[in-house]
């Protein structure tokens, strides 16, 4: 397990004491489910409430989350006022009570899929829910495509033991960008190891994206349910809430939202929940998630990488209609049939957005396996030339690539900020090589799109100055056999071991004289032919090889094998073969 330490939150009032007088407060007003689900039993609670975590990493590794409490009334209660005011930053009751459709309709897909998969487990979608405010504010208010998919990445504060746990990077960055340390990643906060175990498609594409709400919720709902829990049961819950961050604070915070979201909600359109308080990110790095710095003043003091304003609701909208996905977990439940979400009523939109104009380089290159050290950047301006603020623009990645935007997608729209400038998500070079093309895109709007040429180069071919064998025993054997003693060799540079480093093993006939050999030792090739150079070898990562099994044929004597380097080092090894004794008569 990933070591966990203590967190600083974001808002100096959202103290341990403050969650519990929320929870107080509900359970006064005969909260459902809550003052009662324990029998009464306050020790077994106590001890739920400090049970471990469990054996697996915890899904968002020990990073921060938001701190916001819900008001202390009803939501939607006939009679009740929408500007009753709840705790410090928790908002009004009605606008509080409101799920973004796309993100309400993923919580109860789950709830659908899990009640036929793991009926045992009674997950309860406000469950999620509450969850996801905690985590990410709901996606940072439904901030996110008609598939479900974050407009730009969410990502959490850098897990570098700085205020958090430590945990070294586990993806190469593929998910967060970040090749030395991991982040959590995606509405419902995944670092990147915990994906590759919980990871989910929830959408039927076919692809398991922990930016994508359909695909993180049905993760964290497995996870929840894991170890035959029964979250109907106190104990149960409370250990699958620690189990997603194991914090106190945490716990009767995620309590005090479920609670909240049992006693009624209602959608609101994507893009128009409310955000946490200081969240004002809806693009990529830190903000949004605490970094760790700031003290308790309720502001995000995180410097977010490519991060962006979200647009405010009277800014230009994402005019497609959301629909739920189809396959799996698609539709209503138990029908199998796609029900498709009213469409969202549009915001006015912003000064019209007339030309897109290139930021900064418009070829980009990197090595293949690497991430691109710029990325693709536009301005938005109006018909005068004046920067357009909240304007959406669309990145796409165009051509025969493995090339993706961190967090493995092809595409990501980003919102420009108050200079107009909207930066695409990380880039980040695949395996193959050559030339794509990146586009951005103003979206609903005629302005003409803008492209960037990106390449990605070879990686350099790795070389070795040296080789030198492991061991030094005689290597001998028998005529009509084999060599019972593998080769090893170690190739270095400068005097470090060198992974990959191609090597040529090959039979010759002398040092001064190095044909190759026509009798004598040989291996066997793919097919099992007898061949006498191999020339697909290359050293581990600890710079090591060692060779296929060398075996003889019926000549005797000393014989030589040259191991070759990339960079020209050579290594010759000689061999002896002794004549084996007929059988006895």
């Amino acid at each position: 397990m990933a070591p966990l330490i203590g967190r600083r939150l974001r808002k100096g009032a959202a103290t341990t004491a403050v969650a519990a007088a929320a929870m107080a407060a509900l359970t006064a007003s005969q909260a459902p489910g809550f003052a009662h689900s324990d029998q009464g039993d306050r020790n077994r609670e106590q001890r739920a409430g400090e049970a471990p975590a469990p054996d697996d990493t915890p899904i968002d590794g020990g990073s921060s989350y938001h701190t916001d409490l819900p008001p202390l009334v009803t939501p939607d209660k006939p009679g009740s006022s929408i500007d009753l005011p709840g705790l410090p930053g928790s908002g009004n009751t009605k606008a509080e009570a409101g799920i973004p459709a796309s993100v309400l309709d993923a919580y109860k897909k789950v709830e659908a899929a899990l009640k036929e998969s793991n009926p045992g487990c009674n997950l309860p979608w406000q469950l999620l829910a509450a969850i996801g405010k905690v985590e990410s504010g709901q996606a940072r208010g439904g901030n996110v495509e008609a598939d479900g998919t974050t407009v730009s990445p969410i990502l959490g504060p850098v897990l570098n033991g700085d205020g958090f746990a430590l945990i070294k990077d586990t993806d190469g960055g593929a998910y967060d960008g970040d090749s030395t340390h991991d982040r959590a990643v995606g509405p419902m906060q995944f670092i990147p190891s915990t994906w590759a175990n919980w990871g989910r498609d929830g959408n039927g594409d076919g692809e398991k994206d922990p930016n994508n709400v359909y695909d993180a919720a049905l993760a964290a709902g497995n996870y929840l349910c894991a170890d035959g829990r029964d979250l109907s049961v106190k104990a149960d819950l409370d250990r699958a809430i620690l189990g997603y961050n194991h914090s106190q604070e945490y716990l009767n915070t995620v309590l005090s939202w479920f609670e909240y979201y049992k006693r009624g909600t209602h959608e609101v359109p994507d893009g128009t929940g409310v955000l946490p308080s200081g969240d004002g990110s809806g693009g990529s790095g830190d903000k949004g998630k605490d970094s760790g710095k700031g003290g308790g003043n309720g502001k995000d003091t995180g410097k977010g990488q490519d991060a962006h304003t979200l647009p405010k609701p009277d800014d230009e909208p994402d005019t497609s209609t959301p629909t739920p996905p189809s396959g799996e977990h698609g539709g209503t439940p138990g029908t199998g049939t796609p029900t498709p979400k009213p469409p969202t009523t549009p915001p006015s939109t912003p000064s019209g957005t007339s030309k897109l104009t290139t930021v900064g380089a418009k070829e980009l290159s990197a090595t293949a396996g690497t991430g691109f050290a710029q990325s693709p950047r536009v301005k938005a301006v109006d018909a005068a030339g004046k920067p357009v603020a909240g304007a959406r623009v669309r990145y796409e990645i165009l051509g025969e690539t493995d090339a993706r935007f961190i967090g493995l997608v092809k595409s990501a729209t980003m919102v420009t900020g108050i200079d107009g400038t909207a930066t695409a998500p990380k880039l980040l070079a695949g395996e193959k090589t050559g030339t794509f093309t990146v586009r951005a895109t103003a979206v609903g709007r005629e302005a003409a799109p803008v492209e960037f040429t990106a390449t990605v180069k070879a990686r350099p071919v790795p070389q070795a100055d040296a080789l030198a064998r492991l061991g030094d025993k005689e290597l001998t054997a028998q005529t009509g056999a084999s060599f019972a003693d593998a080769l090893t060799v170690t190739a270095t540079s400068k005097g470090k071991a060198t992974a990959d480093v191609p090597v040529t093993a090959t039979m010759i006939t002398s040092a001064k004289d190095p044909e190759p050999a026509d009798k004598g030792p040989y291996f066997l090739d793919d097919k099992g032919k007898p061949v006498r150079t191999l020339t697909a070898l290359k050293t581990n990562a600890l710079g090591q090889l060692t060779l296929p099994k060398i075996l003889t044929d019926d000549h005797a004597g000393t014989f030589l094998l040259r191991l070759t380097a990339e960079g020209g080092a050579v290594l010759d090894i000689e061999l002896t073969v002794t004549q084996a004794q007929a059988p006895a008569s």
